[in-house]
């Protein structure tokens, strides 16, 4: 299919790949921008690709707290040198990805870490799901691997929705600060924490509040 000018532009910014990988991604997934950045990485072209296998040591621990002292986090972003760490661009990477965790509370970074049991036991409830749902057998494990992303999206900090733009995720953010900074950039670990979890409490919604004042 034809690429028009726009998409490539908006490709190469988010890859940092050349004009023409970009042109030729796009036209082998029918103008889609986030199957065509898939494709340049597991071709090895895009620039976060290219620097994914650098060492990062780097970086900061940057802290958010919700206002009230109710729901507070501690990120670890890792950069491959003290100079990118130091600048604005990666302290604001790092600050919109702690509040970012504050209000949407995901529990791993990435899908590898969630627990095998964890996962067989979520695919057992979505088997159980459809089934009930009256759907043929044949089609059951399909469903639940489409399901299961959802799960992910749910669990896995990478996956989610970026709270200050709902049309990124955390993944294709990363990507960007990748491409633009020049550098490895590394989401670690986090840990966070909200008053009187595990406690029986008034029940208060942290969440919208903290989502509410991050798109301010």
């Amino acid at each position: 299919m034809a690429v028009d000018a726009k998409s490539v532009k908006e490709l190469r910014e988010k890859t940092g790949a050349g004009m023409l990988d970009c042109k030729k991604a796009l036209e082998e997934a029918n103008g889609d921008l986030t199957k065509a950045a898939e494709l340049l990485r597991e071709k090895g072209l895009s620039a976060a690709a290219n620097k994914a296998g650098r060492i990062a040591t780097e970086g900061v621990v940057e802290s958010y707290i919700h206002a009230g002292g109710r729901i507070g986090v501690l990120v670890e972003i890792n950069c491959e040198t003290d100079f990118v760490a130091k600048t604005d661009q990666f302290k604001e990477f790092a600050r919109d990805i702690a509040m970012h965790i504050a209000a949407v509370s995901p529990k791993y970074v990435r899908r590898e870490e969630v627990p095998t049991e964890e996962l067989e036991k979520e695919k057992e409830i979505l088997k159980a799901q459809a089934l009930n749902e009256g759907k043929p057998e044949k089609i059951v494990e399909k469903m639940v691997e489409g399901r299961i992303s959802k799960f992910y999206e749910e669990i896995c900090l990478l996956d989610q929705q970026f709270v200050k733009d709902p049309d990124k995720t955390i993944a294709t953010l990363l990507n960007e600060k990748i491409s633009t900074i020049g550098e490895n950039i590394s989401i670690r670990r986090f840990v966070r924490y909200e008053l009187g979890e595990g406690m029986e409490k008034k029940v208060d919604n942290f969440v919208e509040e903290v989502m509410a004042q991050v798109k301010n």
